[in-house]
């Protein structure tokens, strides 16, 4: 699981066993999960985060989302 960047408390990274799925980011918070599409930028499924920081982390991955896809691509090829 490839760490791609952190951000204040989060820690985004990719599943290696994932690569047949469209583009999309993990992101945790202790035992608090997200997945998150990067084509369109939308929630895949969540555990954990409250409604209102969902809200914030995808606006976080959307202003990070061509240097996360840059690293999926170069991490899947």
């Amino acid at each position: 699981m490839p760490t791609i960047m952190r951000i204040g408390p989060f820690r985004f990274y990719f599943y290696s066993h994932e690569p047949n799925e469209p583009p999309h980011v993990h992101v945790d918070r202790s035992e608090a999960t997200i997945k998150i599409w990067l084509e369109p930028v939308e929630v895949a499924k969540s555990r954990g985060f409250r409604a209102h920081e969902i809200g914030g982390i995808v606006a976080l991955v959307s202003e990070h989302r061509e240097q996360l896809l840059e690293a999926g691509h170069e991490y899947f090829g």
